[in-house]
């Protein structure tokens, strides 16, 4: 069995505590619809999957009104959103860890590329990675497969290479675009998704802290 040199990591729910701007920057799109929303908490399903999806699953969107909802909502989240944001407890440690023990570390994120690279260099977490992967900006690549496949390519990562690498992540859209990439999984128990939502999507590992994570990814070397 190959041992494990490179972690893949969400940022969203994975690195960072996004929910409070990513929330208020849909609830801000969604008002310009004449949708009001005053509870923040049930907009939680919104942090991690692409917007497109999002707005079309929740509030029956057609795809003009979804694509045209992602420009709305970053009018407010690319100005002042994206710094309603923390690390969560722990996740700067672990980055330590890992970086320090040898392995190789990247960001593969279903947030466009520019802003992802932007809030990490803001908690001056950038340091710890190689390479940091996102969405395009005209959302042709946003799903976490298609984010994966871009960061493996990127990297001159081979199909024979892809044993040597895990994802990280806390919903089950980072589980399924792992699977569909050929990745092994963690899903993280301290971000957005539920245990439920991350087994019945099949991932391989479950971790309650970035702690527990650190220690888990360092015993697959």
């Amino acid at each position: 069995m190959m041992k494990l040199k490179r972690v893949f990591f969400d940022l969203d729910g994975t690195l960072t505590d996004s929910m409070p701007g990513i929330t208020k920057g849909v609830r801000y799109a969604l008002k310009h619809y004449g949708i009001h929303v005053d509870d923040l908490s049930v907009l939680k399903p919104f942090v991690g999957p692409p917007l497109f999806d999002s707005f079309k699953r929740y509030y029956n969107f057609s795809d003009k009104d979804a694509n045209d909802a992602i420009y709305v909502f970053r009018e407010y989240y690319d100005v002042k959103g994206w710094m309603d944001n923390a690390p969560f407890d722990g996740v700067e440690d672990m980055l330590k860890t890992l970086k320090e023990a040898g392995l190789e570390l990247y960001v593969a994120t279903s947030k466009p590329e520019e802003t992802a690279k932007k809030v990490l260099e803001y908690f001056q977490l950038t340091e710890y990675f190689k390479f940091i992967g996102g969405a395009s900006m005209d959302e042709a690549r946003v799903n976490k497969d298609d984010v994966i496949r871009y960061v493996l390519e990127e990297n001159c990562i081979s199909e024979e290479e892809k044993p040597s690498v895990i994802m990280v992540g806390d919903r089950e859209h980072d589980v399924y675009g792992a699977k569909k990439t050929g990745l092994s999984v963690i899903g993280v128990l301290y971000g957005y998704g539920s245990r439920e939502e991350l087994q019945s999507a099949g991932t391989d590992y479950l971790c309650e802290t970035p702690e527990e994570t650190a220690k888990l990814l360092k015993g697959m070397m």
